[in-house]
């Protein structure tokens, strides 16, 4: 359900390049983020992005579309699919945290 989380301690030996995108807030604050997790749900592929300066702030999930070879992060803008998205994830760290 997940792909593999690339970090300093995961051994698989493979380069660490960290994509950052710059997100713009409602008040015009630029924040960089990184995608720190993806999964699949209903067909669909979802990233969960962090501030890269501010860890500790809330994470943002975006659906992963796709045209051609490019990859889109789009807004769920829908309710019901934001609601069964945020359940999944929420699932998903139970699920890793009892781990």
């Amino acid at each position: 359900m997940s792909e593999h989380q690339h970090d300093e301690n995961c051994g698989c030996g493979d380069e660490h390049e960290e994509d950052v995108f710059i997100l713009t807030d409602e008040d015009g604050n630029e924040h960089e983020m990184v995608i720190v997790y993806t999964f699949e749900t209903q067909n669909k592929a979802y990233a969960v992005l962090l501030d890269r300066n501010d860890p500790e702030a809330d994470s943002i999930i975006f659906r992963i579309d796709e045209e051609g070879e490019e990859s889109f992060l789009v807004n769920i803008e829908d309710d019901a699919e934001w609601e069964h998205v945020t359940a999944v994830y929420e699932q998903i760290l139970v699920t890793e945290s009892e781990s």
